[in-house]
């Protein structure tokens, strides 16, 4: 489950127009929702609130195995439609599999003009979180710079540590300060990072192959039954019953002043085109005939499907996934890496179930990113009621590796309350079974 600062976070981007998929960092997020998601330790409370729409406050606490808390502060330079955990969209506060709608060039909001003079500011978010009883600091300041330009700044300040004692010994500085410059034009995202405290320089540079639609051109026609909407721009045309998408490839170069060590890795991934004629759900009811019921209850084109591959040259790694939606309400994922130095292999397999009530069994949800931003999601209709129209209550994930490693955690909504629940589990060990087992319980309100 997210954090509710990340729900923030997100909502922020979403509101300025900033595309955080476009990145070489996420080239691998939609299989690292199904393979990598984290399983709650111990028994975790959290507490948020948004008064207004500029500011917002979070509070937690882990009770088991120890007690210890954090107290956390967000503002924002614009109104963000925060909701609260009774009604937000329950998909948005879960990292899950999703096919991501192609980049476009990010567009800067409208100019504001008083007395002929420019009147509007940049956009900001600024976070920070204090832990007790240990004292550690967390800041976050992220800015836009211009319509495709993105400034971030990261501070961390933790003094009681377990490195501290080490790292004091050594003479080090156990603080650290991050900056980060994000420069999307939508076709290529570039990213340039520097570490003050082991003096790591970063690139990571990101390119989607194709010709992207501009922000201009009409929207497509979702109400129109497939084979006779215009064809999308990047679109390919199908070859011998294959898969039809488009393809990224990136790579990252790192050096560290400090420690005298440098870095490099590439990566690649072909991801299937979101499907031009979402899924939709039945309230209120179209007429049989009209094109929205039509396409309503045609199946996808093609099932959603991403597969990637990582190649670390300097340390011989390999990574490579296979991810997909093979039903409505299940997506499956396959991982394999290996090691051609020491030819060490570990081979991951994970799936995501989405549970409905049995009075949606025939109801479909309509995703937002399926949508251009031009038109309104439904006529009708707003986004954050699908999650009520689709009777979603919950998701389980389970994994399992060549290590003898099981996982399993089920997160849903109970109430006006979000939870997550789950276990992980050694298969080998006879003495102890289950290696770590939590519970955490999450509610926010807004306004």
């Amino acid at each position: 489950m997210h954090p509710f600062a990340s729900y923030v976070l997100r909502s922020y981007y979403r509101a300025t127009g900033w595309n955080e998929d476009n990145l070489y960092a996420n080239l691998t997020r939609s299989s690292n929702a199904i393979l990598d998601f984290s399983v709650p330790r111990g028994l975790h409370l959290s507490i948020s609130k948004a008064p207004n729409g500029l500011f917002n406050t979070s509070y937690s606490m882990n009770a088991m195995p120890s007690l210890n808390g954090s107290v956390g502060y967000i503002f924002t330079s614009c109104n963000l439609d925060v909701k609260s955990s009774g009604s937000v969209r329950f998909k948005d506060m879960v990292e899950r599999f999703k096919v991501y709608d192609q980049p476009r060039r990010p567009e800067g909001k409208e100019e504001e003009w008083f007395a002929g003079e420019r009147a509007d500011t940049r956009d900001y978010l600024l976070y920070g979180r204090l832990y007790l009883p240990t004292g550690r600091l967390d800041a976050l300041y992220s800015t836009r710079l211009s319509p495709t330009l993105q400034a971030l700044v990261a501070a961390i300040s933790d003094p009681r540590s377990p490195l501290s004692s080490e790292k004091r010994s050594r003479g080090d500085n156990v603080s650290n300060i991050m900056f980060s410059l994000q420069h999307d034009i939508g076709k290529w995202c570039s990213e340039y990072t520097y570490s003050a405290e082991d003096g790591m320089l970063g690139v990571r540079i990101l390119h989607n192959f194709g010709r992207l639609r501009n922000p201009t051109e009409p929207p497509e026609d979702l109400t129109s039954p497939p084979g006779t909407r215009p064809k999308r721009v990047d679109e390919e045309e199908a070859t011998g019953g294959g898969l039809k998408g488009r393809v990224s490839a990136g790579a990252e170069f790192y050096i560290s002043a400090k420690e005298r060590s440098a870095g490099v890795s590439t990566g690649i991934r072909f991801t299937t085109l979101p499907d031009a004629t979402p899924p939709s759900f039945q309230s209120p009811q179209p007429s049989s005939s009209s094109p929205l019921a039509q396409s309503s209850r045609s199946p996808p084109s093609q099932p959603p499907t991403t597969i990637t591959a990582l190649f670390n040259p300097m340390m011989g790694h390999i990574s490579t996934a296979y991810a997909a939606r093979v039903s409505r309400d299940l997506s499956m994922c396959s991982r394999f890496d290996f090691n051609v130095y020491s030819y060490d292999s570990e081979w991951t397999m994970g799936a995501e179930w989405w549970m409905r009530r049995a009075a949606s069994k025939h109801e479909d949800e309509l995703e937002p990113s399926l949508i251009p931003p031009e038109q309104p999601p439904v006529p009708v209709l707003q986004a954050e009621s699908l999650d009520i129209l689709s009777d979603i209550h919950g998701v389980v994930k389970a994994r399992i590796s060549t290590n003898n490693n099981v996982s399993l955690m089920w997160e849903g909504r109970l109430k006006q309350m979000l939870v997550s629940l789950g276990f992980v589990s050694d298969l080998s060990s006879r003495s102890k079974p289950i290696k770590a087992i939590g519970l955490e319980l999450s509610y926010f309100s807004a306004g």
